[in-house]
């Protein structure tokens, strides 16, 4: 039997699979680092446990927990990234594919169905998958276009519909707006019925208002904590505002959600101001709360049903073959990506 793929350690990488052992291309990295560490390798193909899928990737979703892995940074995301080096060596989450292999405990899926969700190791041509993190691929999607969904759109519904307890008619600011995650939350609000602003760069504005936005504001000559608009909520998608700039663009019931944050140290990253926000929220009028998103089939579905109705759409910005994943992540770190990127096998 193949060893599975979170198993495969740094010898395995390095001495090959063994013969007659049935093999497949992954992008590997056994050390953390910049997208040097990243490397195109062949290994055993891996198996799937009673509760499993085996999925043949057709597209990878590359978002910036990948980065994140790669670097091995907060430091304090080591402890479940792995201390010395990445427990996974195959870094990917997000997949869409088909099916292959199910575990003898799997009943929702069956050979040939095409799926898509978060799944162990996708930066590879077979990647295992909770069945409970998958669902069938949307009809009116490409493979591209439903890998660039799980994670992302998943946390945009997460952050406004739990988090945020959004309710129709409310003014919501997606800080990020042109992002991963902020444009899935841009159309999800406004599908959801609320007024919505988005935060963005100047490069970037058309391509929100592209997404649906009601309004745009440019961070490089707008403020918008200036007082001239206050909201019902805020999703804080990676950006850096103080908590008293949130409080300002809030309404004095208002909610700021806040996830992601790339600034604030390599120990604890942008953990720090979140934990600050939840402290600091009992004592206040508004709610200050932060959440850490979680792939499963049900919100897939849901996003499914969406999709399927025109109301979100996912926007691909670039697609790169398997072998470039390091070029892709450069692109990434660039700040240049508008939307998602997507990995082709």
């Amino acid at each position: 039997m193949a060893p599975r793929a979170e198993h495969v350690d740094k010898g395995t990488l390095k001495n090959g699979p063994a013969k007659g052992e049935a093999t497949m291309r992954a992008i590997a990295q056994n050390v953390y680092g910049s997208a040097e560490v990243l490397h195109l390798t062949q290994i055993p193909r891996p198996v799937p446990a009673e509760h499993e899928v085996l999925v043949r990737v057709r597209a990878a979703g590359l978002d910036r927990g990948v980065w994140h892995l790669t670097r091995g940074l907060p430091y304090l995301a080591r402890l479940a990234f792995g201390l010395r080096k990445p427990k996974n060596p195959i870094p990917g989450m997000d997949l869409a594919g088909t099916v292959v292999a199910v575990g003898p405990a799997v009943t929702r899926f069956a050979v040939g169905d095409e799926v898509f969700g978060s799944g162990r190791g996708s930066f590879a041509e077979y990647a295992v998958a909770r069945a409970d993190q998958l669902a069938i691929k949307p009809a009116n999607l490409t493979f591209e276009q439903a890998a660039a969904v799980p994670v992302s759109a998943v946390t945009a519904l997460q952050g406004l519909r739990d988090a945020g307890r959004l309710e129709p008619g409310q003014k919501v600011l997606v800080i990020g707006a042109s992002g991963g995650v902020g444009s899935f939350a841009v159309q999800l609000a406004k599908a959801f019925g609320a007024q919505v602003t988005g935060v963005a760069s100047t490069a970037k504005l058309d391509a929100v208002r592209s997404l649906g936005a009601d309004h745009v504001i440019d961070y490089a000559r707008e403020d918008f904590a200036d007082g001239a608009s206050q909201y019902d909520l805020i999703l804080d998608i990676g950006g850096n505002p103080s908590l008293a700039r949130l409080r300002r663009a809030l309404n004095p019931a208002g909610t700021a959600v806040i996830t992601g944050g790339e600034e604030g140290g390599n120990l604890t990253g942008g953990m720090n101001r979140q934990l600050r926000a939840m402290l600091l929220s009992p004592f206040v009028g508004q709610r200050l709360t932060m959440f850490i998103g979680k792939v499963g089939s049900a919100d897939l579905e849901e996003l499914s049903g969406l999709i399927e109705a025109g109301k979100v759409v996912p926007r691909i910005d670039r697609t790169f073959p398997l072998a470039e994943v390091p070029d892709a992540l450069r692109y990434l770190e660039a700040g240049k990506v508008c939307g998602k990127v997507a990995i082709t096998m």
